[in-house]
């Protein structure tokens, strides 16, 4: 195995998935609600803009890829860690994934401890 600062987030989120797969199908679900929320509300979400590195046309794109994704693999990404890491970390859509994994572990007071660690360790540098 490489060392942590050498993995990219596809990888990352490989190894996420098969230390907790329990885990993964509730996460799933969360950024999936959270997609939905997003996407009902840009109108909010486009008045309330103030990322300067972002477009919010970039983020709602991202959005939407999620959504799709989630969408289309369904309960196959509750299995297949490799599919979970492709279709959801490769690229700049893994920036959404990083924030919603953020906001479901820390507002949210994740109940698995080593699980919300994990997530910090890997993806917060």
């Amino acid at each position: 195995m490489k060392p942590l600062e050498n993995l990219i987030n596809v990888e990352k989120a490989r190894l996420l998935h098969e230390l907790f797969p329990q885990e993964i199908p509730a996460l799933l679900e969360y950024v999936n609600g959270m997609c939905l929320t997003i996407q009902e509300d840009e109108q909010l979400t486009r008045n309330q803009w103030e990322n300067g590195l972002l477009t919010v046309d970039a983020w709602l794109s991202f959005v939407e890829e999620v959504r799709n994704k989630i969408e289309r693999y369904g309960k196959r990404m509750h299995k297949q860690s490799r599919l979970f890491a492709d279709q959801l970390f490769d690229g700049h859509v893994a920036i959404y994934m990083v924030h919603c994994m953020t906001l479901y572990t820390t507002i949210r007071k994740h109940p698995n401890h080593k699980f919300s660690l994990a997530i910090d360790l890997l993806f917060n540098p």
